[in-house]
């Protein structure tokens, strides 16, 4: 599991994380929703490393994830992290990028890493793109591309920057089915998210983030149709 205890993060002046506390269960899909700013994305980046923190700790099935002598590295195999933009390389066909981290990380053979790269980009639905470059996808197709490059790894977790957010809306929705095939697959996901029907639908828990602060958790169905937190009733009405 995933656990948040008392984590803090500021950038100079500004406190974006204020002692949060938050447990992901295995097999759990955690949707975090809130405003631009509310510290969804901060929260991502100190899971795996990418960001220090100030204060409480970060353990990931029981390693500390902050802790002088922690393996950042094997660390991070376990936690595939998808962004909003997807960054592949672009000198790369989609099966070279995908087998590079378990060419260069994970030390399979060419042809292994290969085997690995098709297996996952047809699993996301691009089996017949293997030798395509990301110039010749689509912004949906490069995204899915992005997550195959992830999964290649055999994560225990997965964590989604507002993975449709720069996406046209007509791609958005090929990339959602993609994140709730892997939720019915039992995949552990945190999701910063502002598609707010996946939240409901595919979510066990929803989390609203609000100026730093976990403010409301629970069930999508309690969380949406009955929230208490006034901010976050003022933050639906305006998304819906």
């Amino acid at each position: 599991m995933i656990v948040l205890e008392n984590l803090h993060k500021s950038f100079g002046p500004l406190e974006v994380l204020k002692g949060i506390n938050l447990t992901v269960d295995k097999g759990e899909v955690v949707s975090l929703i809130g405003a631009s700013g509310s510290g969804k994305s901060t929260l991502l980046y100190c899971i795996n490393a990418l960001e220090t923190i100030d204060g409480g700790k970060v353990t990931v099935d029981g390693v500390d994830v902050h802790a002088k002598g922690t393996d950042i590295n094997k660390l991070r195999q376990k936690l595939g992290t998808v962004f909003q933009q997807w960054n592949s390389f672009p000198h790369l066909t989609a099966l070279e990028n995908v087998a590079l981290a378990p060419r260069v990380v994970s030390k399979f053979s060419r042809k292994d890493a290969q085997e690995i790269a098709a297996k996952q980009l047809t699993h996301v639905g691009l089996g017949d793109k293997l030798n395509h470059y990301p110039s010749q996808l689509s912004g949906g197709q490069q995204q899915r591309l992005a997550i195959a490059r992830a999964l290649a790894m055999e994560p225990t977790y997965m964590l989604f920057d507002e993975a449709t957010s720069a996406l046209d809306p007509e791609l958005v929705g090929e990339v959602l089915d993609i994140m709730r095939m892997l939720a019915s697959e039992g995949m552990t996901m945190i999701v910063v998210t502002h598609e707010m029907s996946f939240a409901r639908d595919v979510s066990d828990r929803v989390a609203f983030f609000k100026k730093g602060v976990l403010a409301e958790i629970g069930a999508p169905e309690d969380v949406m149709n009955n929230p208490q937190d006034p901010d976050l009733q003022r933050f639906l009405s305006t998304i819906g």
